[in-house]
């Protein structure tokens, strides 16, 4: 099954709007008004809170970045709660804030609390670099984004244009390293999608003409075999056979001539061990092996993860790895298992009609033609989750570069036309 969703056919086909731009009304140029207004005040609280560490490991820290947007979110009339997690997931918790009401579509925006910037990292201050761009661990995934949710909200609340809308806001607290049991872990976001239409996601921009209308899934994998210890002398003989480190390169090969090529599937072999003896620990990533040049190899594992857009994809890509996992070398044993982390946001037509919506609305505020992302350039997020509920939207957060490492960056001049759309679109969605 083709999911190529960049064809002019297909995009002509969902962004078909009016030729002519339409005009804003007075209540959205109020709405404007109050975004540029504001966006001092929306860019002193982000330099705020990327100050305050938050990796996702440090609680304490992301809890408190939680309760900076929970006490902003109660100005603005929202009504907020903090969820905790087990204290088995060493996972600090979410923070949801909401306002009650049937009219419109009922709408959940996505952020997350955490970064990838643990307590010992030398990474921890927002510091300009110039007049638009600061350094920012975090700034640009996702606290920026988090950011213009708060701050479309704000000039919603401050015209009075919020009326009677049900909006759940859910910034997680653990979405760059999920808790587990996922059941757990991502509970009260498939809880709110399941009373939503829409979802809208706030994760770092892929670009300012660029929406995202797809995510790819992700799954990890874990290969084990065993071979038959013995003199290399023997290697290839009946009574010996391959030895372990021949039977997981053949396997290996297989996945790479027999599984790769079907579009936006991937898979990759993030780690390989072999030898007579090895150890590998799971929560560090890091292993050692034993083993002679003389002996036949009895071990070996592999690691890996795994990329699809539907669940079909994923499970017809499983399925061929099993078979050739199955097919062994003489005298090897090989099993393979899988490990679900994130379901795939397929480009569904909903998604397409919502990205058309959005459109529009950057066409009106003169900001030209927002257009689908490719989803195979894009890593898995918390609106996978809930993909499977709702229209989705994501990519609509801040703009800028080297997010996930010490050289992270936030482009302070795109926030405020960033939030004026994404509160546009929520003031057109919220009166449909």
């Amino acid at each position: 099954m083709k999911y190529r969703i960049f064809s002019v056919a297909l995009l002509s086909l969902f962004l078909l709007v009016e030729v002519q731009a339409q005009k804003l009304t007075r209540k959205e140029k109020k709405l404007v008004k109050s975004i540029e207004n504001n966006n001092a005040d929306a860019i002193a609280f982000l330099e705020k809170v990327v100050n305050i560490n938050s990796g996702t490991l440090n609680a304490s820290g992301v809890k408190e970045v939680g309760m900076v947007f929970r006490e902003a979110f109660e100005d603005i009339g929202f009504e907020t709660s903090w969820i905790d997690m087990p204290a088995e997931m060493n996972r600090a918790g979410h923070l949801f804030a909401e306002t009650k009401g049937g009219k419109g579509k009922k709408l959940l925006l996505i952020g997350h609390l955490d970064t990838v910037f643990e307590e010992d990292s030398p990474f921890q201050q927002f510091e300009m670099v110039n007049d638009s761009i600061a350094h920012a661990p975090g700034g640009n995934d996702m606290k920026g984004g988090n950011v213009i949710v708060l701050y479309a909200l704000k000039a919603l609340h401050e015209n009075g244009l919020l009326g009677e809308a049900q909006i759940i806001v859910a910034f997680t607290g653990d979405e760059e390293s999920t808790g587990k049991p996922l059941e757990v872990s991502r509970k009260d976001l498939i809880d709110a999608a399941k009373r939503s239409d829409i979802a809208l996601g706030f994760e770092t921009s892929t670009g300012f003409n660029y929406a995202t209308v797809a995510r790819r899934g992700a799954s990890g994998w874990e290969l084990k075999v065993t071979g038959k210890r013995a003199h290399s002398s023997g290697v290839f003989s009946e009574r010996t056979g391959a030895g372990a480190i021949f039977e997981i390169s053949r396997i290996l090969n297989e996945f790479y001539n027999e599984v790769r090529g079907e579009e936006y599937l991937t898979f990759n072999p993030g780690i390989l061990l072999g030898g007579t003896f090895l150890e590998y620990d799971p929560k560090n990533g890091t292993g050692n092996a034993f083993g002679k040049s003389n002996v036949v190899s009895q071990t070996a594992i592999a690691k890996g993860g795994l990329r699809f857009i539907s669940e079909e994809q994923k499970e017809n890509a499983r399925a061929k790895m099993r078979e050739i996992v199955a097919n062994n070398l003489p005298r090897t044993t090989a099993e393979i298992s899988f490990t679900d982390s994130y379901p795939a946001m397929g480009p569904t037509e909903r998604n397409m009609e919502l990205l058309a919506q959005l459109n529009q609305v950057s066409l009106d505020l003169d900001q030209g033609e927002v257009v689908a992302y490719d989803p195979g350039k894009r890593g898995a997020a918390d609106t996978s989750f809930v993909a499977g509920y709702v229209a989705c939207l994501d990519g609509l957060g801040t703009m800028g570069s080297g997010a996930h490492t010490p050289e992270e960056t936030v482009n302070l001049n795109t926030i405020e036309a960033l939030t004026k759309r994404t509160a546009v679109l929520i003031y057109r969605l919220i009166n449909q």
